[in-house]
């Protein structure tokens, strides 16, 4: 394999992760000299993401080479999903009012007037970057960022499929979707670290997210007790039994839709991302969660479970990070500016909706990576700010599989208008 990395066995990669997870929080637990300095400016989560991307882009681990990133996502985050909801307090959850669901669709909203916009903005330059006929035009592999960018990995390939881009150049769209994505991430976690300053610039109230966070935390401690190794083995059966349940479920539902009803096999259709298990067993293990914390199993917070589920999540972040590889940003600089314009327009429209509406920052974040990110890195966002606030990442995650194809659809039309103009 020409540039391999150094390392290509998963263990020693793994090995690498989990040091460097070890390496931050050894550090960022230090309460004076330059590490405090350090983590004062760069949150600790941000490190958990921006190392792996180092040694990616170093080329001694890589993502292509590895299979952690799909262990992670379809093992771990179910199973921490489960270990997260378990004390969730689902009227807590649903007096956080209007303003979750406000910024998700203002997230939606700027990535359908970003793409044009952009389009528009790079020609004045570049018109050269925008162009193309037939198979080859530009405007119709963006579709396919619209499509990754508010609903995610199916509606992408719905899109790829409705608007038939070249697949030669296809990379080329993949190459900026995992860029400016997952630089937009990396801005996302670095405000986390600052966000009580953000949302006192906001005007936010954020007292109900608070009052969420208070209320988890108080019966966390009326259950507290020194965990047992039966406990512990009893929330991994837990977490991963049910992971085991929404994998069965995921493929049984996504067959079914697939085997019965032609509009979900039809790659074009809006309904097509239905079809992904992914989304099905992320939704089956939150349910999961959600149903054991209306049992006597919801105790068992108070042996660790949010703690737990939170390794888990780390894990997840590192072979997030693991993907990104910061040189790519300048192996085609024209597509690389639309992709950065348009993340731009989508910041600024949160921004200015959030400010008008006084939302607090957990809002604008999640809101974006629900669209952005999908339903594998909204819940880790979301778990930043609170363990307990993770099933807020999912549910708007849902809705962005929900609106994906149809407002990919109409963000692709602007664009082709753009284009023509």
């Amino acid at each position: 394999m020409e540039n391999a990395p150094l390392f290509t066995n998963d263990a020693i990669v793994l090995g690498i992760l989990m040091v460097s997870l070890g390496f931050v929080f050894i550090t960022s637990s230090k309460e004076e000299g330059f590490w405090k300095k350090f983590y004062s400016i760069v949150p600790a989560l941000l490190m958990c993401y921006l190392i792996p991307a180092i040694f990616n882009s170093l080329n001694i681990i890589s993502d292509e080479t590895s299979q952690l990133y799909f262990v992670a996502s379809r093992y771990l985050l179910p199973a921490s999903l489960v270990l997260m909801t378990l004390s969730i307090d689902l009227k807590a959850i649903f007096n956080l009012g209007p303003k979750a669901l406000i910024m998700f669709f203002t997230g939606t909203v700027g990535i359908i007037i970003g793409g044009p916009l952009a389009i528009l903005l790079i020609s004045f330059f570049s018109p050269e970057t925008v162009g193309g006929i037939g198979p080859d035009a530009v405007w119709r592999g963006l579709s396919t960022l619209a499509g990754s960018w508010i609903g995610g990995g199916a509606n992408q390939a719905a899109m790829l499929e409705i608007y038939e881009y070249n697949p030669d150049l296809y990379g080329g769209m993949v190459l900026v979707d995992i860029v400016v994505a997952n630089l937009w991430m990396a801005i996302i976690l670095f405000g986390i670290g600052r966000n009580e300053r953000i949302d006192k610039w906001l005007g936010a109230d954020d007292s109900a997210i608070v009052n969420l966070k208070n209320k988890v935390a108080s019966y966390a401690e009326s259950v507290t007790r020194n965990p047992s190794l039966a406990d512990i083995m009893i929330l991994l059966g837990l977490a991963f039994g049910a992971v085991g349940i929404a994998h069965w479920g995921a493929d049984g539902i996504s067959a079914y839709l697939t085997n019965n009803f032609e509009i979900f096999t039809d790659s074009k259709s809006a309904l097509s991302s239905f079809s992904s298990s992914f989304f099905w067993m992320i939704s089956i293990a939150t349910a999961i969660g959600i149903i054991l914390s209306f049992t006597k199993f919801k105790s068992y917070e108070g042996a660790g479970a949010s703690k737990i589920g939170s390794v888990f999540i780390y894990m997840l972040v590192a072979t997030i990070g693991m993907k990104m590889d910061l040189t790519m940003v300048f192996e085609n600089p024209g597509l690389i500016a639309i992709g950065l314009v348009w993340m731009t327009i989508h910041a600024v429209l949160l921004i200015l909706v959030a400010k008008l509406i006084k939302a607090p920052y957990f809002f604008l974040a999640v809101g974006s990576q629900a669209n952005v990110g999908g339903a594998a890195s909204a819940p880790v966002v979301a778990a930043a700010f609170h363990p307990s606030l993770a099933t807020v990442g999912v549910l708007l995650a849902v809705f962005g599989y929900v609106v994906g194809t149809y407002g990919a659809i109409l963000c692709t039309i602007l664009m082709q208008m753009a284009a023509a103009s």
